[in-house]
C-alpha cells in the first residue's frame, strides 16, 4: 500500500539534513546510511549514497530515474553461491 498523498514522502531526518547541508555548500560528496526505507528525492540526484544491505555498505550513485523509489530497492541483499545450486541439482539426479 502506498503512502498517503497528504503526507510527505518518508525520508530519514538525518539523511535529509545532511543533503541540505551539502546542497547549501554546493558539494557533491558521498553519504552513508542505514535507512533503506527512505524515498529518493530530486535533491539527492548526483550524490553517491552508501546504503547498508545488512552486512556492508554498497555505493549507489543516484540518478534522475531513481526519484520516487526507495533506497533499499537498488541494493542486493542476497548472495548467489554456485555450490548451493550444484548440490541441489545433484540431489535431484540421484533420485
Amino acid at each position: 500500500m502506498s503512502r498517503s498523498v497528504k503526507k510527505t514522502p518518508f525520508v530519514a531526518f538525518h539523511l535529509l539534513k545532511k543533503i541540505e547541508k551539502l546542497n547549501a555548500k554546493a558539494e557533491k560528496d558521498s553519504l552513508k546510511t542505514w535507512s533503506r526505507a527512505s524515498t529518493i528525492l530530486p535533491a539527492m540526484v548526483g550524490y553517491t549514497i552508501f546504503i547498508h544491505n545488512g552486512k556492508i555498505h554498497f555505493p549507489i550513485p543516484i540518478t534522475d530515474y531513481m526519484v520516487g523509489h526507495k533506497l533499499g530497492e537498488f541494493v542486493p541483499t542476497r548472495s548467489f553461491n554456485k555450490e548451493d545450486v550444484k548440490s541441489k541439482s545433484d540431489n535431484k539426479l540421484r533420485r
